[in-house]
Parts: structure tokens; sequence; C-alpha cells
């Protein structure tokens, strides 16, 4: 019987050798005495402290003093879920395939046959874009109005003599800048828009 180390004892006399063998070359290795006592590092057995073997195996173990499942129960368990991942990849992969293969053409095509696609709105907004100018241009007027309004409440404290401060200065001083932003929107100074017939008459 031999040792991790290669370490054989001789059953009849109690001797310990390493036997001869064959070297790469096909020399022979003579036989090796080893001294009585010696006990080489491969055979030496390490200290195994068992609480530090239950820390590092602490999840695999399951409850210590039950019965653990029997193997074939695993097996079946994870055979089982690896199918099913396997399924689920083959079927994207397949997916994927499909996308790729159908030219942009195809797609456009199957697009135009399907009812629920919705079409390109190119048409609708120019329709859209006198509204929505319109109604960004009375926004505009409507803070301009209200910047306006503020500023005349201003002016009128001012001459009340009231003091006020450098920013509510500047806010009376851009009166005219604000009364000619409405007059390019087409409102009147008063905030209101101007009338197209008045215009001719003036």
């Amino acid at each position: 019987m031999s040792t991790n180390s290669g370490i054989t004892t001789d059953a009849t006399t109690g001797e310990r050798y390493i036997p001869s063998s064959l070297r790469a070359d096909g020399s022979k290795r003579r036989e090796i005495k080893v001294k009585p006592g010696y006990k080489p590092p491969e055979d030496v057995e390490l200290y195994k402290n068992r609480a530090a073997a239950a820390w590092k195996t602490r999840g695999r173990g399951g409850v210590p003093g039950a019965e653990s499942v029997s193997s074939e129960d695993d097996k079946t368990a994870q055979t089982a879920a690896s199918n099913k991942n396997a399924k689920r990849r083959e079927a994207k992969r397949k997916t994927k395939e499909n996308e790729e293969s159908n030219s942009p053409a195809e797609k456009k095509g199957a697009e135009s046959e399907n009812w629920r696609v919705p079409a390109p709105k190119k048409e609708e907004q120019p329709a859209q874009d006198p509204v929505d100018i319109e109604a960004d241009k009375e926004k505009k007027a409507r803070n301009l109005k209200k910047k306006l309004r503020q500023a005349r409440d201003l002016k009128e404290k001012k001459s009340q003599g009231e003091a006020l401060l450098p920013e509510q200065l500047e806010k009376v001083i851009k009166i005219q800048e604000l009364v000619r932003q409405l007059d390019v929107l087409g409102f009147d100074s008063n905030g209101d828009k101007k009338d197209d017939s008045g215009k001719e008459n003036a």
C-alpha cells in the first residue's frame, strides 16, 4: 500500500521504501529506502477544524440532521430548469433571426397591411400650424399684457411719489418696448387684438 508521496511499506519486514521507476529516457531509477519515523509533507494530515468547515459549507448543507434530497431529484430539477432556459434562448435566437432576415421593404409592406399602425401625419401638420401659431401669438400677447400692466402700475406708484427698487424702475423703462412687441404680434397698447377693418379705415 502506497501513500500520497509514493512510499510503499513492505508487508513482511515493515520497511518503507520508494519503489524503482522508469525515467522518460528509458533508464531505471533505483529503489530508495525511507528512514523509520520520516513523514514527508505530502503525507502529513492537515488539521481540520469542524467549526471552520461547517462555516465554509453553511449554505450547501441544508438543515443539520434532516434527510437530504436524493441526488436523482436534484438532477431532474436541474435538467428541467436548464431545458426551460435552453428553450427560451432558442426562441430569442429565432425571433432575432426573423427580424434580421426581414428587409426594410418587407417591413414597410407589413406596416401598411397592418391597419393598427397609424399612417404618418405629414399632411395634417400644415393645417395645424396656423392654429398653433395663432395660439402661440395669443400666449405671448397675454404675457406681454401682464408685464405691461405691472409696469404701468409701477409708473403710477412712482408718479404718486413712492420709491421704487432698481428692478422695478427697469420694468417702467421697458413700457415702450412691451407696446412695440404687442404691436408686432398684432395687438394694441392695451393688449387687445387689432381689427383689420380699423386699420383699413385709418
